[in-house]
């Protein structure tokens, strides 16, 4: 789980390319839950959860920004 402190003194890049690789993950978890090969189910509950976090601050600097 990520902390929502160390997401805010992180970059925009940085940001960017956490919810990249957090898609290609819930892809993945996707497709083993399809097969019958999901082991961890909880996992798939955390990533859309943090790609929510690192999006709220990312508005949150597009609010600040204006």
């Amino acid at each position: 789980m990520t902390d929502v402190g160390t997401l805010r003194g992180k970059s925009e890049d940085e940001l960017r390319a956490a919810v990249l690789e957090l898609k290609k993950e819930q892809f993945n978890l996707r497709f083993k839950a399809a097969s019958g090969q999901l082991e961890n189910t909880a996992r798939v509950r955390q990533i859309r959860r943090d790609i929510a976090r690192i999006k709220t601050v990312q508005n949150e600097r597009a609010g600040q920004a204006e």
